[in-house]
């Protein structure tokens, strides 16, 4: 093993860097074995801080394992070595490259001990990210993938400057728990509030997600909104306006998703619906309600590469994941349709699959805070979920109507992925305890209770009657070829639409007085500049051969001059 200055993340930076130089028959075994490297270092390296060191006067903290950080930094390995082997159907070297180093900074970023060292992996994971997203190769992944990046690195401004404020009013950049109060703590909470998608600051998520390829969008639903909320489980847990921002991030998701055409835009909507749970628990602050998001980011990550690997899977083999063209394909993709029904029961958090056991810690962290509205909320928000990634997307993808498509299977990686998801889902249903084992604080939990249990059997029952109801009775909303407005419309659409007269009339104002000064400058200088140098001037004619003799003579004897009275 590496020695434990060395950060974990490091492995999969350098190795993805790496990765275009190697033969193909060895790139499968390299991106898989990587992450599984890296997983390995990170358990070898005992709780403690390491490779710390000083600079400009700061303590910097290169590495820093413990309870939590190990949680996070596991999962990233494991979503990265199933990721490798879903993208082994492309054989995208750049993507497998950039992946593989977005991998390693958001681990790197995971065991950061200070704001600083956070900043150069926090940028790292903007930057890496932004090339997944561009290896997909249309115009549309361009265009998305530069808002991603001019987003993503916002946030990241936001980040060095709380730093910097920070180091000037206390000399101290640790990264640890901040209270919210004064300039530069501030701006490192809008920092994280930007990459973990808060209301309004989210539509970077549904733009760009849906825009890379099969495999980049696996890629990017791992990291970058996960590393945010470990960031403010480390930075910022107890913060009570965490739980009203988080409550709003659980419901407003649900009305665009019901709405939504395009499956993957779907199951983007309800990322930021998950994450939700996620900041409310944060919010909470106690131990359990911080088990509670380590365990349901760990359980989130998996699923949610499920899904999105089934709906991938999809888009390969169909050329497309619009609901309104889908259907049947259960007939020729069965195996495909069995993960992604998988995947839509864990996120639904029905008793025997993983978001069982890691939301319903939540839940009963917000019971136990005796905040009766916000329980409420998510409730409200577990059955939108369920209602729209749990039944929506198998429904309509794989039955609804019989669209006539009879692709062929996913291919054999795709399907080992999927497979691999579909255990851990399986597993942390049944087994809870396996991942209660790594959680940050002790754990005193009982998932499976009579009451969470028949609560949420209700909650699945409803949901999938009101489904019904609904789309028997024609009142559930169709699933058509429309472009739905989210707030993204005001910095895509319409602030270029306001700025257009502006900046057309300040183009113009400056060619009007670059003009000016050209003009002024002509009529100034010609006149001076033709007596000068013109055609009858002395200095602008034809001179005579005597005449330049002498000039030449005169320029010799000025120049002898000079050189003797310098050296007298």
């Amino acid at each position: 093993m590496l020695p434990a200055i060395v950060s974990p993340g490091l492995i999969l930076v350098v190795g993805g860097l790496l990765v275009c130089l190697l033969p193909k028959r060895l790139r499968p075994f390299w991106t898989i074995g990587l992450p599984i490297l890296t997983l390995a270092q990170l358990w070898s390296i005992p709780q403690g801080t390491f490779g710390q060191f000083a600079m400009f006067g700061l303590e910097l903290t290169f590495v820093r394992i413990d309870a939590l950080s190990r949680v996070f930094g596991t999962i990233f390995c494991l979503a990265a070595a199933i990721n490798a082997v879903y993208a082994l159907t492309f054989k995208n070297v750049v993507e497998d490259a950039a992946g593989l180093v977005y991998a390693g900074a958001a681990v790197g970023a995971t065991f950061a001990g200070d704001l600083l060292t956070l900043f150069c992996w926090w940028e790292l994971t903007a930057i890496s990210s932004a090339v997944v997203i561009w290896s997909a190769g249309t115009a549309d992944a361009r265009a998305a993938g530069m808002r991603y990046l001019l987003i993503q690195l916002i946030s990241g401004l936001l980040l060095l400057a709380g730093a910097a404020v920070m180091a000037q009013a206390s000399n101290d950049v640790a990264f640890d728990r901040m209270a919210l109060a004064g300039l530069g703590p501030t701006l490192v909470f809008l920092a994280f509030g930007i990459k973990c998608a808060f209301p309004l600051l989210h539509n970077w998520l549904q733009d760009a997600y849906p825009e890379a390829s099969p495999s980049g969008t696996v890629w990017l639903s791992a990291f970058s909104t996960k590393l945010a909320v470990y960031a403010l489980a480390r930075g910022f847990a107890g913060t009570e306006i965490l739980i009203p921002i988080g409550a709003a991030m659980t419901a407003f998701p649900i009305f665009f998703a019901v709405i939504e055409n395009d499956l993957r835009r779907v199951l983007a909507y309800s990322l930021n619906n998950q994450l939700g749970f996620m900041v409310v628990g944060i919010g909470i602050g106690t131990p359990l309600a911080l088990n509670g998001v380590a365990a349901h980011a760990f359980c989130h990550i998996v699923y949610k590469s499920l899904l999105f690997t089934s709906m991938g899977a999809v888009l390969y083999r169909v050329g497309t994941v619009k609901a309104s063209q889908l259907g049947g394909l259960y007939k020729s993709m069965p195996w495909t349709t069995f993960f992604c029904i998988v995947g839509g029961l864990s996120i639904s958090s029905v008793p025997l699959f993983s978001g069982f056991v890691s939301k319903s810690m939540i839940v009963s962290a917000t019971a136990e805070a005796h905040l009766t509205w916000i329980w409420l909320v998510l409730i409200f928000a577990s059955a939108g979920v369920l209602h729209h990634s749990g039944i929506k997307i198998p429904f309509f993808a794989f039955f609804a109507h019989d669209s006539g498509l009879r692709p062929q299977e996913a291919p054999k990686p795709m399907l080992i992925a999927m497979a691999l998801n579909a255990l851990l889902c399986v597993g942390i249903g049944l087994a809870p305890q396996l991942l209660y084992a790594i959680l940050p604080y002790p754990v005193d939990y009982r998932p499976y209770t009579a009451a969470h249990v028949v609560y949420q059997m209700q909650l699945v029952l409803f949901s999938m009657v009101a489904f019904g109801w609904l789309m028997r009775n024609g009142l559930y909303p169709p699933e058509t070829m429309a472009i739905n407005l989210d707030t993204d419309w005001l910095y895509r659409k319409f602030a270029p639409r306001l700025l257009r007269p502006v900046l057309q009339g300040l183009a113009s104002t400056r060619d009007r007085a670059v003009a000016f000064a050209l003009d002024t400058g002509a009529r100034v200088i010609d006149g001076p500049m033709r007596r000068a140098f013109g055609a009858n001037s002395v200095l602008g004619g034809t001179p005579l051969l005597g005449n330049s003799v002498i000039w030449i003579a005169l320029t010799l004897a000025m120049v002898l001059l000079i050189y003797f009275a310098h050296n007298r």
